[in-house]
């Protein structure tokens, strides 16, 4: 999926963002709503950012290694390098039994 949220890491972000803001008092004051959308913003940490990047280039490579939505799921859990999964991954795959099938 070219334009998927698990491939864009500013979606990830976002969505920290917007679990702050919902956890936030609600108003309709324009001012109000400013700074409380600042603050949601503000409140998302710099290593989640981080880990975000890293997940989003996680599941690119998976796509890019031929793998399907759920193998891509289970390879980013699985891997903990940066942005590449390991050269045996497919092999470890098939060893846990991960199937091809959605």
């Amino acid at each position: 999926p070219k334009f998927h949220c698990e491939l864009n890491c500013i979606e990830q972000s976002w969505g920290h963002a917007k679990r702050f803001y919902r956890q936030l008092p609600a108003s309709s004051a324009e001012a109000d709503l400013e700074c409380i959308v600042f603050a949601a913003l503000d409140s998302v940490p710099l290593v989640s950012i981080c880990r975000s990047y890293t997940r989003s280039h996680g599941f690119m490579d998976a796509y890019r290694c031929g793998l399907n939505g759920k193998q891509a799921a289970w390879a980013a859990n699985k891997s903990r390098s940066h942005r590449v999964l390991p050269s045996d991954i497919l092999t470890e795959l098939d060893r846990t039994g991960v199937s091809a099938n959605p």
